[in-house]
């Protein structure tokens, strides 16, 4: 099985940077896409931004400018990097992996547990 399991949320200001990170461990034959979804209260998950193994990054229209997306494929670990946080980020931060689990099964999507992101005005 997988294991997805972020870090680095929490309670921030408005215009400070948060650095969000995601891991993912277990039995792994190959990762594909990693990315990030958020939930804000009372909203649906929402996708944000989405990275290919090759490293080629993709980001809602709403955050390209501020939220930077890469990973490492080594560590099989993708990164967020959240500038000028506003308070309509505040949201739990889901992380998403699409990963081949044997070299004869498919790919499965894999979600973390999410990590809460607060920003206070």
């Amino acid at each position: 099985q997988v294991q997805v399991v972020e870090s680095g949320g929490g309670l921030v200001q408005a215009g400070g940077t948060l650095n969000l990170s995601c891991t993912a461990s277990g039995t792994i034959y190959s990762v594909n896409t990693m990315g990030w979804y958020r939930q804000a209260p009372g909203k649906g998950r929402e996708w944000v931004a989405g990275i290919n193994s090759r490293g080629v990054p993709n980001l809602a229209n709403s955050v390209k400018e501020r939220f930077i997306i890469s990973r490492d494929n080594a560590k099989n670990t993708v990164y967020l990097q959240i500038n000028d946080l506003q308070p309509e980020d505040t949201a739990v931060y889901y992380c998403w992996v699409v990963a081949v689990t044997t070299a004869v099964d498919g790919m499965q999507d894999f979600w973390g547990q999410g990590t809460q992101v607060t920003v206070s005005s």
